[in-house]
């Protein structure tokens, strides 16, 4: 099954070189471009992509609204991996809170840019997690009081799966580690995303970070 792309960068150069990298693989193809997050919403419409590469800043409407956009008008809406110059951008993690599921930087190797599609179109483990704790770190003074989950009621079961997904465990390695079977892991997985009111495993763990309850120097 091939996975269709919309890359969106106010950079024709950087387009076209993302472009190159995605369409020479066969199971990936570039089906859409825009040059600004107000072209996103109706390129996404008519091609229906699994994944949007998303330039967090751009002139008129930045990587944020356009992925709030995205996921507010449309449902199911595709996967969001955004690109950024600086993996410390404060656009970033708020693109991330936004409903995001991960970040590239533009100096990426293009093999790792391929496999970060992939992942990201799998949902079935976290992009980079270390980059995402330091990112919510970085922002912690900024959020709330801990509080916990304790309001979502998840499961002792839920809890120590939300853990291994903060850590990066793919839901095979998740299995793997609590001796569980795959679609039993694929179940409490779906449950913590549910009871979370996350859209994806990424959403879920800023939620973890957030409260308190995975600790940010765990």
């Amino acid at each position: 099954m091939t996975l269709s792309v919309v890359v969106v960068d106010d950079e024709p150069l950087i387009r076209s070189g993302l472009r190159a990298i995605i369409n020479a693989e066969p199971d990936l193809s570039v089906v859409g471009e825009a040059g600004d997050g107000a072209e996103v919403l109706p390129v996404v419409r008519r091609t229906n992509p699994d994944v949007v590469l998303m330039d967090v800043r751009m002139p008129a409407v930045d990587g944020i609204q356009a992925t709030r956009l995205l996921l507010d008008s449309l449902d199911p809406a595709p996967r969001v991996l955004v690109v950024t110059t600086f993996e410390n951008d404060d656009y970033v993690y708020e693109a991330l809170r936004a409903g995001a599921s991960g970040f590239l930087l533009k100096r990426t190797p293009p093999d790792d840019i391929i496999a970060a599609i992939r992942t990201v179109a799998s949902s079935e483990s976290l992009l980079f997690p270390e980059a995402i704790r330091a990112l919510a770190l970085a922002h912690a003074g900024a959020q709330p009081q801990p509080t916990g989950l304790d309001e979502y009621q998840l499961t002792d079961r839920e809890r120590e799966v939300l853990r291994l997904m903060a850590r990066g465990l793919s839901n095979a390695e998740i299995a793997s580690e609590l001796i569980l079977g795959l679609q039993t892991v694929k179940t409490h997985v779906a449950n913590v995303l549910a009871k979370l009111h996350a859209r994806d495993r990424t959403q879920a763990v800023i939620k973890a970070y957030e409260s308190g309850f995975v600790p940010l120097n765990h």
